[in-house]
This record gives C-alpha cells, structure tokens and sequence, in this order.
C-alpha cells in the first residue's frame, strides 16, 4: 500500500474525484484521469443492456471526446487488486505506455501503481 500523504497533490485529488464518483452512482468502480492541461475527467462504471465500460475506460472515453490530446495520470477506485489490461490499454492509447494509473481501494488507500504499458 502506499501512504497517500506522499503522492503529489494534482493524484490525490483525482483518487478522491474517482472514490466520490463510485460512492455518488453507486457503482462497482470509480475513475478519474488528467489530461495534459491538467483538466480532469471523472466517471462511474457503466452497465447499460447495450452498454457496458469500465470506469477508467469511461473516463478516457470522456477525456477524448472532450478534446484531450494526452493524459498525464489515471486513477481507479476498485475493489479488484489491479487496473485491468483493457484499462491500462485504454490509457495508454492516449496517454503513452509509461502514464502512471493509480488504483485504490473503496477507502481511498492506493494500493498499486501501474503504467498503462
């Protein structure tokens, strides 16, 4: 586990948007990522019939469609140990193989960094 208080401040506050989001919407899983102007975008799972995402590829979705060229960091709120290899995939395809994304806890307790690579 990593102690939060050590993580920059821009992480925390995506950590925090991610575990608001799931808390908010009632979902398995919360997300947040930051683009390269340091705008943030923050999402729920979605579990449509037709539909069904993840939260961090929710976000990413959102970031793109928004006009994000890259994205600096990722955040997922999980009960699973890890961000999956489609949601490292996902932020990788636009944020580059070393974009750190940060997976926490319901509590909000990082428990790993990966890199979407």
């Amino acid at each position: 586990m990593t102690d939060n208080s050590a993580l920059d401040p821009e992480d925390r506050k995506i950590i925090t948007l991610a575990r608001s989001a799931r808390a908010r919407n009632g979902v398995p899983e919360g997300a947040a990522v930051r683009d390269e102007t340091g705008r943030t975008y923050v999402a729920g799972t979605v579990a449509l019939d037709s539909l069904k995402l993840s939260a961090l590829r929710t976000a990413v979705a959102m970031a793109v469609a928004s006009g994000a060229k890259s994205l600096e960091a990722a955040a997922v709120v999980t009960e699973a140990e890890s961000a999956s290899a489609e949601d490292r995939a996902a932020v990788r395809d636009l944020g580059g193989a070393g974009t750190p994304v940060l997976v926490a806890g319901p509590d909000g307790v990082v428990r790993v960094t990966v890199t979407a690579g």
